[in-house]
């Protein structure tokens, strides 16, 4: 039976098992704008900023 020489740091272990292999990353759409964006992202809609659905944030308006 095969053992490493040396201990695998988690740095490198983690590294190996990322996701970055992916071909296209992952799109969600929103529920509430029913707009297209990235996954665990917020995203701007007519000058709201919405996570999960939700208004967390509207853009000032410019004096």
């Amino acid at each position: 039976m095969a053992h490493p020489k040396r201990k695998q740091s988690k740095t490198r272990r983690d590294k190996r098992r990322t996701h970055y292999k992916a071909s296209t990353q992952q799109l969600a759409t929103c529920p509430t704008t029913g707009e297209t964006h990235l996954y665990h992202r917020a995203h701007w809609s007519e000058g709201k900023l919405y996570y999960k659905g939700k208004v967390v944030m509207e853009k000032e308006a410019v004096a």
